[in-house]
């Protein structure tokens, strides 16, 4: 947005505000070039109607879908572990459409975001899609629901919802820089959801995922917090486009009681240095992926770690087989901070040991990389929203 004329800075308050700003039709937008800066005041609601008001889960939902109907046709014990069919399923389908033509919001290449102090988008999904040279900064991404969730019974041994949109997506596009957001469920959080099937009503995905030969992208001074899924690099595990790309540098970030993906790579090169990890919760799963073919490289970062999570549980091998970790510092529930090992501590208490190499040492880092005790003082006064003089 650097090269936006006057005419293609925007102060905008609504939805139907941004997405006039962002070139006028939700649905081409994404192929708008034109440079343009884009200023957020207040709370921005992607459920907001045309004459202003807030839709609601019936508004958008397709008329043959009923979720109770849904809920009893594809109960495993009556329908068994099998992808759900037929006429309910459609429905779904279909209502899942309309929410994506409503909250999903198309941004198109050379555009700068920027929230003034309080900016919230809430409700909906920024999606960068073949849209290179995008900055986004000092915004709250708040609540990304899916009113439509996906039964998914051969996901994991018992099933799984999944949800549709993630608070932010990164597809195809390159030169992305998010910096100084906070990203939060706010008061929907995925603990308050119902269970159905024995399984969570999953209706949030990721923070800020970044798929579909993504690369060049930076995540700097963001707040993550109280969220389950924050951060997917390379979506598949099928060797193919993605190979070469994905090259994603995460620093200064704050991971506030979060449980997975922070990040899960594959195939690219990640480099992750000077992120605070305040770690915590029952549902804990793992801090780092280590998924098929992928290099992360770990430098500095510090991790506060609640009761029930040690160090040989900071790393996941989803397919991988190295990871470079350097400089860790760990401070477990009761004890004091200290430097750790994470490859030796996994490798302690898992198999198959992951290798230490990843195969790469990043060359493209900004500014001076703190030592790993130092990181607390500064990503905790640094990162999030309203942090920076706007």
């Amino acid at each position: 947005g650097s090269a936006a004329a006057a005419d293609q800075v925007h102060l905008v308050r609504t939805r139907a505000e941004l997405v006039d700003a962002l070139g006028g039709d939700n649905a081409t937008n994404r192929t708008n070039a034109t440079p343009k800066v884009i200023v957020v005041d207040g709370v921005i609601d992607g459920f907001e109607a045309a004459d202003g008001g807030l839709l609601g889960s019936a508004d958008l939902a397709d008329p043959d879908a009923a979720q109770a109907a849904y809920l009893a046709a594809y109960d495993p014990a009556v329908w068994g572990m099998v992808p759900p069919t037929g006429p309910l399923e459609a429905a779904r389908v279909r209502s899942v459409a309309n929410q994506t033509k409503q909250t999903q919001i198309n941004v198109g290449p050379n555009t700068t975001i920027v929230g003034l102090r309080g900016a919230t988008l809430t409700g909906l999904t920024l999606m960068i899609d073949t849209a290179n040279n995008v900055i986004l900064r000092n915004l709250t991404f708040d609540d990304a629901r899916d009113c439509f969730p996906a039964w998914s019974p051969t996901d994991g041994a018992t099933g799984n919802w999944n949800s549709q949109y993630d608070q932010v997506s990164v597809r195809r596009s390159e030169h992305v820089w998010v910096d100084h957001n906070t990203f939060t469920d706010g008061d929907n959080p995925d603990s308050a959801q119902p269970v159905y099937f024995g399984r969570p009503y999953q209706v949030h995905d990721g923070s800020l995922d970044i798929t579909h030969t993504a690369s060049l992208v930076t995540a700097s001074y963001n707040r993550f917090v109280g969220r389950d899924k924050l951060m997917l690099i390379g979506s598949s595990n099928t060797v193919g486009p993605d190979v070469g790309r994905l090259k994603v540098t995460l620093h200064h970030n704050m991971f506030d009681r979060v449980l997975q993906r922070l990040p899960r790579v594959r195939f690219g090169q990640v480099d992750v240095y000077n992120n605070w990890y305040r770690l915590s919760g029952e549902g804990f799963e793992y801090a780092v992926g280590v998924g098929v073919q992928s290099a992360a490289y770990v430098e500095n970062n510090h991790f506060t770690l609640g009761a029930g999570i040690a160090a040989e549980d900071l790393l996941y091998d989803w397919g991988g087989t190295a990871v470079t970790t350097r400089g860790n510092w760990v401070r477990a529930d009761g004890d004091r901070a200290r430097p750790v090992d994470l490859v030796a501590a996994y490798n302690a208490t898992h198999d198959p040991d992951l290798g230490t190499d990843a195969g790469w040492t990043p060359a493209l880092r900004h500014g001076q990389v703190l030592p790993a005790p130092l990181v607390p003082l500064v990503v905790g006064a640094l990162a999030g929203a309203n942090r920076l003089p706007l």
